[in-house]
């Protein structure tokens, strides 16, 4: 899909008719859905109907980015659940980095039509071995009246260990039609990040939904630790899975093989599990039917 919205944004979303399993995928903060593209196509041809959203105040220009909000990022992703709804019976939600820190809220705020969570390197801080000396700061501040019109730039190696992937990345973003990557990020941007992290965590515990936590051990952008704190306080059965091989983008780097095939056994896992449970209830109802169909006769 490439339309353009009201706003002369470009949508780069795609939503992918299938099955009654649908799949939610959320890119990352400043990202496009393109970062999605490999795992939406391997979920697409399991069978599964899968949705590449867009979140609102990305892929048009930095100011679009800079004036968007963390609550209407959510919002985006909302409205992206409703549609899936709309379309399948169970709903998987994920995404990369901040798109995972999102899917949470998602879960959160709506546990009883989340079935379960794909967490792609998520980012509860910038803690990376690439993050430059002031990130620390950068961590701590939250949107405020007094305008933050700083830009932070983009640095090698871009969150993707590949060579040969990173400097296709690189060379799309400097071309006219770059799909709305960026090569600098505006801190209005990163203090909402941070205001939706701290909402996040507060409630992590309620999150009790399966969740999978895919991260490389060495993240140039969001450390391990990101996915040890999701492990130790999520709600729920968390499974993890360490790359050793991958930095930050693990859905374009070189171990994307392995993050597709883990992501689409969890989800397979997940059906299989809903679907001995449904078939639970039935028996059970069938068996309360005929109990009361004896009562009634005596």
């Amino acid at each position: 899909m490439n339309n353009k919205t009201n706003s002369g944004i470009v949508d780069r979303s795609e939503f992918i008719r299938g099955g009654r399993v649908g799949v939610l995928l959320i890119h990352g903060l400043g990202g496009t859905p393109i970062e999605m593209r490999f795992v939406a196509r391997a979920m697409a041809q399991a069978g599964h109907t899968v949705y590449t959203m867009q979140l609102a105040g990305h892929c048009g220009t930095p100011e679009e980015l800079r004036t968007s909000t963390w609550r209407e990022w959510y919002g985006s992703v909302e409205a992206a659940h409703d549609r899936l709804r709309k379309e399948c019976d169970v709903v998987i939600a994920g995404g990369l980095s901040m798109g995972a820190i999102l899917s949470l809220h998602l879960a959160q705020n709506r546990p009883d039509s989340v079935h379960g969570l794909l967490l792609m390197a998520p980012t509860l801080k910038l803690d990376g071995w690439s993050m430059p000396w002031y990130s620390r700061i950068i961590n701590y501040i939250r949107p405020t009246r007094i305008p933050l019109e700083i830009e932070l730039p983009e640095h090698e190696p871009h969150g993707i260990k590949d060579e040969r992937v990173r400097a296709l990345v690189v060379q799309s973003m400097q071309t006219p039609d770059s799909g709305g990557a960026m090569f600098s990020t505006p801190m209005r941007a990163f203090a909402n990040l941070n205001a939706l992290v701290a909402v996040v965590k507060k409630r992590l515990g309620e999150v009790k939904q399966p969740a999978i936590c895919i991260h490389p051990r060495h993240d140039d952008m969001a450390s391990l630790k990101n996915t040890l704190h999701l492990q130790a306080n999520l709600g729920g059965l968390v499974e993890s899975v360490v790359l050793d091989d991958s930095y930050h983008i693990i859905t374009l780097d070189q171990q994307r093989d392995i993050v597709i095939d883990r992501a689409i056994d969890f989800v397979s896992r997940i059906e299989t599990t809903l679907e001995a449970k449904a078939k639970v209830e039935r028996r059970r109802n069938v068996a309360a039917e005929r109990v009361a169909r004896l009562s009634s006769n005596s």
